[in-house]
């Protein structure tokens, strides 16, 4: 019953965001208040109603009711009831349905914090909203039916994929999506200013917060996920360029040049029609990462293995929303005209140059993603595109961005004096530079890239807070009264740039100077990695809920003194069967210490595969990314976000 009535909130759900995108879009175009007024109402209901329905799915995994076929595949009774949770949203039904339910939130507080925005603009970008959910509401009702059932029923499920079945994975994909979908937002508040013909600094205040809303949860999601690949599948890597790690990186970089562009349209009134444009680009990579994961057009270790057939329905939405939004902007490009000019030498400038490398950097990723896809379809010829390509490219990208981050802020609006900048700068840049210089010659078996990006990470690192030394005037008198005056903004924009400085001296650590040593070990036998001696004490068999596990125990010394124990598992899940490893990490300020067992080497089980890595400066990298959702959460908490801008020329 529990299950029909999920269908059914689903199905009136649908009903309301087509009334919701439809009548109250005609009564603002006619000026109609009582049309309009239906808007957030509907809003409100198409939320209460898709929640009603995607918690009925969690209630049916919940119970392991496998009379769902969504449950069957993907739940079994033994599973923890964490996954049983998080495999509502693990699935593909479940993820869309999730998505939708992802997308009414949004909406229905777009409503209610909305409120004092221009009453035909605010149920513009309610109806824009609600449209963008009837193709997903529609695409779950005809493709991707979460609540069809079977009959006669399993008394047992498959089970979900074992790899999925962790804390990390239980949370990252909310957080993306929480990412992904909050990009609609920027979305219809872009579409919204077509339609109205008008984007001005009022625009840009109110659009920011919701893309840095947006930009928070996607970094902290993709920041987990690669935290989950790093300790979970035991190669001691955090990212790969896989194609779905791909698809949800492309609309962080459009996102993070969006927050940066509509920072100049709110300052100085120009780049108008280059921040619209983001913001459509943006949410079209969201849904590009949709098709991507959904369709099985790419091989991917995160993608859903689904019907093509769905992916063409994906396919068609896609350019539905891109090439409707795109024509829109085509015909009215003509009225959003730059106000505000500025010269070459600006913080505007500097703005510029960092949209231009962060959507060509986008381009490059979209480029590596779908070349085989292209090649495949054109030639026949079966190819890869690995992280050789993105390495090389995205970092050639990634030099000049770091250079220009660690001049923007410290660059005048409108017009900016490069001798005088600088001079004032010479000493930071003098520091980075003799840092390159000592790290290439002092590290035995470096690379000069390795050196380089050190000093990258140590120019931001020392000119952001040289920058925000130079705004409270430190040191000087009152300094304390004047760091507490900081607008939340600007000292959210110092934490993310101090954060991303600390990420890029931890990825040049991890990345450039890793150890890995693998090996046969029987017990007592130790290895040597990184300064530490790894010895192998025992092993023991251990049963959980739903797997059976080899626990080993390490010792761990250093200098002959015993520093602490690690105890790395391989496990063999029953449903389905499959095995995985749990790595025993020891995390240090300078270093990881990545112990990995695997199987046994003999029938007697006495010799044990090893694989032991040494990641420097690892944490760094986990810390930097932190650093920078903690800024963001600073900038959104600006009161000035809360009481929006001047609404001149809106009705």
């Amino acid at each position: 019953m529990i299950v029909e009535l999920g269908h059914f909130a689903l199905i009136l759900a649908c009903l309301l965001s087509f009334i919701q995108g439809t009548f109250p879009l005609y009564g603002a175009l006619k000026n109609r208040g009582r049309l309009m007024s239906l808007s957030a109402p509907a809003a409100y209901g198409q939320f209460f109603f898709v929640a009603i329905s995607f918690f009925a799915l969690m209630y049916a995994f919940i119970v392991s009711d496998f009379s769902v076929v969504n449950v069957a595949k993907n739940s079994h009774t033994l599973k923890p009831l964490l996954y049983k949770i998080s495999a509502t949203w693990g699935s593909h039904e479940g993820s869309i349905l999730f998505w939708a339910f992802v997308l009414a939130l949004y909406g229905a507080m777009v409503a209610y914090f909305g409120r004092r925005l221009p009453k035909s603009f605010h149920v513009t970008v309610l109806a824009v909203q609600a449209m963008v959910g009837f193709g997903f509401y529609l695409f779950l009702l005809l493709t991707s039916n979460p609540f069809e059932r079977v009959f006669p029923f399993p008394m047992e499920g498959n089970g979900l994929n074992p790899l999925l079945q962790d804390p990390g994975l239980a949370f990252h994909p909310p957080l993306l999506y929480m990412g992904y979908v909050g990009l609609s937002v920027t979305f219809s508040f872009a579409v919204g200013a077509l339609i109205a013909g008008r984007v001005d600094a009022a625009w840009a205040r109110w659009v920011r917060p919701w893309t840095l809303l947006a930009w928070c949860f996607l970094t902290a999601g993709l920041s987990l996920g690669s935290w989950w690949a790093y300790y979970e599948l035991g190669w001691g890597g955090w990212w790969f360029w896989d194609p779905v790690e791909n698809a949800a990186f492309m609309p962080w970089l459009v996102a993070t040049g969006l927050l940066h562009s509509a920072i100049v349209v709110e300052k100085r009134d120009t780049l108008k029609a280059w921040t619209i444009l983001l913001a459509i680009i943006a949410f079209s990579f969201s849904l590009l990462g949709t098709f991507i994961v959904r369709s099985g057009v790419l091989t991917s270790v995160h993608a859903f293995a689904t019907d093509p057939e769905r992916g063409v329905f994906i396919l068609a939405f896609l350019f539905l929303v891109i090439g409707g939004s795109l024509l829109l902007f085509a015909m009215r490009a003509d009225r959003l005209q730059p106000g505000g000019l500025f010269a070459p030498v600006s913080r505007e400038s500097m703005l510029v140059i960092n949209n231009l490398l962060l959507s060509v950097a986008a381009l490059v990723v979209l480029f590596g993603t779908l070349y085989p896809l292209l090649r495949d379809a054109l030639t026949g010829d079966k190819i890869t595109v690995g992280p050789p390509f993105f390495n090389m490219a995205f970092g050639f990208l990634m030099i000049p961005l770091l250079l220009v981050m660690g001049l923007g802020p410290s660059t005048n609006w409108k017009r900016a004096d490069l001798v005088g900048l600088l001079g004032r700068l010479k000493f930071i840049m003098l520091a980075a530079l003799l840092a390159t210089i000592v790290i290439f010659y002092i590290v035995d078996g470096g690379e000069i890239m390795a050196a380089v990006w050190l000093g990258l990470g140590l120019w931001l690192l020392l000119s952001t807070l040289f920058e925000w030394a130079e705004r409270v005037k430190l040191f000087k008198s009152g300094f304390m009264a004047r760091i507490i005056r900081q607008p939340r903004a600007s000292m959210g924009m110092s934490f993310g740039h101090l954060g991303l400085a600390i990420a890029v001296i931890g990825i040049s650590g991890t990345s450039y100077w890793n150890l890995e040593h693998q090996d046969i070990m029987r017990y007592g036998d130790s290895a040597s990695i990184g300064g530490y001696d790894v010895t192998l004490r025992d092993t023991d068999g251990i049963a959980g809920p739903n797997y059976t596990a080899v626990k080993a125990t390490f010792d761990v010394s250093r200098d002959g003194s015993t520093i602490t124990t690690l105890e790395p598992e391989a496990r063999v899940y029953m449903t389905p069967p499959m095995p995985t490893t749990e790595a025993a990490i020891l995390s240090t300020l300078s270093a990881d210490l990545f112990v990995v067992i695997g199987e046994a080497n003999n029938k007697e089980h006495t010799e044990w595969a090893v694989r032991l890595y040494y990641k420097p400066l690892q944490l760094w990298l986990w810390a930097g990314v932190a650093i920078m959702v903690l800024g963001g959460l600073i900038s959104l908490s600006d009161r000035r976000f809360r009481m929006g801008a001047p609404t001149r020329g809106y009705k």
